[in-house]
């Protein structure tokens, strides 16, 4: 059985893959942002779940929170499944955080990073933007293709580290809304089965998914020389660098 952190996990597609994954048997670290939040999965705590908080926005707190899961140990595998819509914390939660949770977890051999179709249509420039979130200055769907980014680099990068990148769709939950069209079950399944499945399709690096289908990223999410510019930027910006995987 493996032992799964998945952040963002007091609602939508993270507790939802929380649930199934302790229901399958395995040991899950969930995440809150806030202690207020755990209530949200006492459930899954009263089942055996960890918990781990920490505001994902607050680099000081994502520190902290990489502690915390380091205390526990013995993580197999992370979900970075946290992430914003809008507003001047795209940047720190969406890419910040989970660039520097790679860096400062260094025992997972097995990286999930949430993406999204809307990815296809980010920014490729990387001057001007504001990693501390004083001030918006990227788009969700840039800070997506940021994120697919950085799973392509992990992979080319740490060949014994088997990262990929998930788009779960358009899917029913309080950041994509209840018109949403696509399936709530299938948007959790793909991370669960790479995090945790033997089957040598789970087992590759660097793919690109959805509902456990390999699709073709935005180009620049496999240029080697744009995932070395956005590692380049986030190093400078955290002061860490990813060579812990190593």
């Amino acid at each position: 059985m493996a032992r799964v952190l998945i952040t963002g996990s007091t609602d939508g597609l993270g507790r939802a893959a929380a649930a199934s994954l302790v229901q399958a048997g395995h040991e899950v670290i969930v995440h809150a942002r806030s202690s207020r939040r755990l209530p949200a999965v006492q459930h899954l705590l009263d089942r055996g779940a960890q918990c781990v908080v920490g505001d994902l926005a607050n680099l000081e707190e994502v520190r902290q929170l990489a502690d915390q899961a380091n205390g526990i140990g013995g993580i197999s595998a992370v979900i970075h499944n946290a992430g914003v819509l809008n507003g001047p914390a795209l940047l720190p939660v969406n890419v910040v955080a989970p660039y520097l949770l790679t860096a400062l977890i260094p025992g997972p051999r097995r990286l999930v990073y949430l993406s999204s179709g809307m990815h296809r249509g980010g920014d490729t420039g990387l001057d001007g933007l504001d990693w501390t979130g004083r001030t918006t200055t990227a788009s969700y769907s840039t800070t997506k293709l940021h994120v697919t980014a950085l799973s392509a680099a992990v992979a080319r990068l740490f060949p014994d580290v088997t990262s990929n990148a998930v788009d779960p769709g358009w899917v029913p939950t309080r950041m994509g809304g209840r018109s949403a069209p696509d399936s709530l079950e299938l948007g959790h399944r793909t991370q669960e089965w790479l995090a945790t499945s033997d089957d040598p399709a789970a087992l590759a690096s660097g793919g690109y998914w959805y509902h456990q289908r390999r699709q073709t990223p935005h180009p620049a999410a496999h240029d080697s020389q744009f995932q070395d510019a956005l590692l380049a930027q986030l190093a400078e910006h955290t002061g860490v660098t990813l060579d812990a995987l190593r």
